[in-house]
């Protein structure tokens, strides 16, 4: 399930990208949601352990992924940490969402991230309750950012 707590939470790890380029393990680029959400966000393929091929940037180290991507891949790697998950665009809300129907997860975001109009099961932290719908998560996030 996916827990979200909005607004400043300081045990969230705010700065993704920095946080990944030091701590990111090469296994993580064979794992395939990883290699699929590189494809999805930054239009990437994963050609090594240390070498993604993207039509804008050409080959680049996993260090030069987008701050998005980044952050998809600690929260998928790293369950049992929080992260500041308004280092991503709505272009990953999909991602957090798949994410989380495989493993529990705790994120903070800053902002009203759009889920689209799917169903969700949402948990959020600040009060406790459990969403189902963008709809309300909109209404309740407002109160917190």
């Amino acid at each position: 399930m996916l827990s979200i707590y909005f607004g400043d939470m300081p045990q969230a790890i705010y700065n993704t990208p920095t946080y990944f380029n030091n701590v990111y393990l090469d296994s993580w680029l064979e794992d395939t949601l990883d290699q699929k959400m590189i494809k999805a966000v930054d239009k990437g393929e994963v050609c090594g352990p240390n070498a993604v091929e993207t039509k804008a940037l050409g080959l680049i180290p996993p260090t030069k992924l987008s701050g998005g991507v980044k952050t998809l891949m600690l929260i998928h790697n790293l369950p049992d940490k929080i992260f500041n998950a308004s280092n991503c665009g709505n272009n990953c809300a999909r991602w957090i969402l798949e994410i989380a129907k495989k493993q529990d997860v705790t994120i903070n975001l800053r902002h009203i991230m759009d889920f689209g109009d799917r169903r969700l099961k949402i948990k959020v932290l600040n009060n406790g309750q459990i969403v189902d719908n963008m709809g309300d998560l909109a209404e309740i996030a407002a109160r917190y950012v």
